[in-house]
C-alpha cells in the first residue's frame, strides 16, 4: 500500500477515533443532563407531597387521600402507593399503572430507601421515584422519558453522522497533507531510482525542504552523500584515467630499450665470428639498456603509488637534514665531476625515509645532469622542512615550468640525454604524498632552482 494512501487512512482512523469519543461523552453528558432534568422534576414533586399532607396508612388498609401536586410544579404520568402489605393502589389521575418490584415494597415496609429506577409500562418508558410516606407505605411518582428517547435518538444521529463526516474529512484531509508531506520523499525515491538506473550522481533533491524536520534532514544528508559520491567517483575516474595514461606512456617508454636490446642480442646471435672488440662494445650496450630498463622499470613501480600517502606503519620521524646529507654522498659517488655545497639546518619530518631519500636523489640526479660538468649545486634544508636545490645549468623556460613535473615529458633541449622523464614526476607525488608540494623557479645569475616543501613534524602536531 502506498505510503500516501497508509498516511491518509490513519489519519482518517484518529479522527475517527477522537470524534467517535467525543460524540460518546457528549451523548453520556446529555442524556445525563436529561435524565437529571427529569430526576429533578420528580424529587420536587415528591418534597411537594411531603409538605402538604402526610400520609397515615391503616395498618389493614391503604392511606385514604394523597393530595395533588400543585399546578406549577406539573402532575406526574403516574402516581400510586404501595401499602406496607405489599397491595398497590393508583390514583384515580394516573394513566399508567407502574410495575412494581421487590425493592418497592421493601421501602413501603421499611419506610426507608428511597431511589431512581426506569420501568417499561406497555409502550411508555418511565423514570420512577419510589420513596417512602408517612409510616407503612411508599408512594411512586413516574414521569414518560420517551421524548427524552426521541431526543437521544435524534442525537445518535446527528453524532453517527459527524463520526462519517469526520472520517470522510479526515481521509481527504490526510490524504491531501500527506502529499505534500511526503514530497521530498517521493523526490528522494526519484533521485535514487534514477541514481540506480543511470549512475548519473548529479542528481539532488531540489528544492531542500526546511532543515528543521526529519524530511529535511534525509534530504540534506542524501544531497551530501551524493556529493561525496560525486566526488568519489570522480577521482576514481581520474585515478584510473592515470593508470591508463601511464600504462600507454610506459609501455611506449620500454619499448624502446627492449627494441635495443633486442637488436643486439640479434646481432650477436647472427654475427658469431664477431670481433673481440666489437663484441664488448655489443655487451656494454646490452649492460646499459638493462640498467636503463631496471631504473625505468623502478621508476613505473613508484608512479604506479599514485596518490598513496605513507601509511601508519611507514610513518615515523625523519631528520630531513641528515637524510639530505646520505643522498649528496651518494650522488657525489655517482658524479665525481660536480661539486655539491650544503647548507643544511636540522629538521625533522614526518613520512617514509625511503620514499623521501627517492625524492631528494631524484632532485639531486637532475641537477647533475643538466648542470655544468663541473659547475657547483647548492643544496639547502631550512628547519621548516624545505629541501632547496639549486643548479647553474641552462634552467627551465618559463613555457615549460607547468610540465616539468609530468610524467614523460622532456623538454627539446633535454631529449637526447638519457633518461625517461619519470624522475621529477616521481618528486611530486613523493611530496604531495606526504602533504607538501614542489616548484621550480628560475635562479638568480642563471639555472634552475626546485624548492620542496614538506610540513615539519612539529608543525603537523
Amino acid at each position: 500500500m502506498p505510503l500516501r494512501r497508509r498516511i491518509g487512512l490513519l489519519t482518517a482512523l484518529a479522527v475517527g477515533l477522537t470524534v467517535a469519543v467525543a460524540s460518546v461523552i457528549t451523548f453520556a453528558t446529555v442524556r445525563s443532563e436529561l435524565r437529571g432534568q427529569v430526576d429533578d422534576a420528580l424529587t420536587r414533586q415528591a418534597d411537594v407531597v411531603r409538605a402538604v399532607g402526610t400520609f397515615v396508612a391503616p395498618r389493614a388498609s391503604l392511606p385514604g387521600t394523597v393530595p395533588p401536586p400543585p399546578a406549577s410544579v406539573g402532575a406526574p404520568s403516574a402516581v400510586q402507593v404501595i401499602g406496607p402489605d405489599g397491595t398497590v393502589r393508583r390514583l384515580p389521575a394516573s394513566n399508567v399503572a407502574i410495575p412494581v418490584v421487590t425493592r418497592d415494597r421493601r421501602v413501603a415496609s421499611t419506610g426507608r430507601g428511597a431511589f431512581f429506577s426506569e420501568r417499561r409500562a406497555g409502550a411508555a418508558h418511565l423514570r420512577v421515584y419510589t420513596f417512602p410516606i408517612g409510616s407503612g407505605a411508599a408512594l411512586q411518582i413516574a414521569r414518560p422519558l420517551n421524548g427524552v428517547d426521541d431526543l437521544l435518538a435524534r442525537l445518535r444521529v446527528v453524532l453517527g453522522l459527524l463520526l462519517l463526516f469526520g472520517v470522510v474529512i479526515g481521509g481527504l484531509m490526510g490524504r491531501l497533507l500527506a502529499s505534500r508531506a511526503i514530497r521530498p520523499i517521493a523526490d528522494l525515491t526519484d533521485a535514487v531510482e534514477h541514481v540506480e538506473l543511470t549512475g548519473d550522481l548529479s542528481r539532488r533533491i531540489s528544492p531542500e525542504p526546511p532543515a528543521g524536520d526529519e524530511v529535511g534532514r534525509l534530504a540534506r544528508r542524501f544531497n551530501a552523500m551524493l556529493g561525496r559520491l560525486q566526488v568519489s567517483h570522480d577521482e576514481l575516474d581520474a585515478s584510473v584515467d592515470a593508470q591508463r595514461r601511464l600504462i600507454a606512456d610506459a609501455s611506449h617508454e620500454l619499448r624502446t630499450p627492449i627494441t635495443s636490446l633486442r637488436t643486439n642480442a640479434e646481432v650477436l646471435r647472427a654475427r658469431p665470428d664477431i670481433g673481440p672488440a666489437e663484441r664488448d662494445a655489443v655487451l656494454d650496450d646490452v649492460v646499459s639498456q638493462a640498467d636503463e630498463l631496471g631504473l625505468l622499470v623502478a621508476d613505473l613501480i613508484e608512479l604506479a603509488r599514485d596518490g598513496e600517502s605513507a601509511s601508519s606503519e611507514e610513518r615515523e620521524d625523519v631528520r630531513l637534514d641528515q637524510l639530505v646529507q646520505e643522498s649528496v654522498e651518494r650522488i657525489r659517488r655517482h658524479a665525481p665531476q660536480t661539486r655539491f655545497t650544503t647548507a643544511l639546518e636540522p629538521s625533522v619530518v614526518e613520512g617514509s625515509p625511503e620514499r623521501l631519500a627517492r625524492a631528494v636523489n631524484n632532485l639531486l640526479d637532475n641537477a647533475a645532469k643538466y648542470g655544468p660538468a663541473e659547475g657547483p649545486v647548492d643544496v639547502r634544508v631550512t628547519a621548516a622542512g624545505e629541501v632547496v636545490v639549486r643548479d647553474r645549468g641552462p634552467g627551465v623556460p618559463p613555457a615549460d615550468a607547468p610540465f616539468v613535473f609530468d610524467r614523460f615529458w622532456r623538454s627539446q633541449s633535454a631529449r637526447g640525454r638519457p633518461g625517461s622523464g619519470l624522475g621529477l614526476a616521481i618528486v611530486r607525488q613523493v611530496a604531495e604524498a606526504h602533504g607538501g608540494s614542489v616548484i621550480v623557479e628560475e635562479a638568480p645569475g642563471g639555472g634552475a632552482l626546485f624548492r620542496m616543501r614538506l610540513p615539519a613534524a612539529d608543525a603537523r602536531g
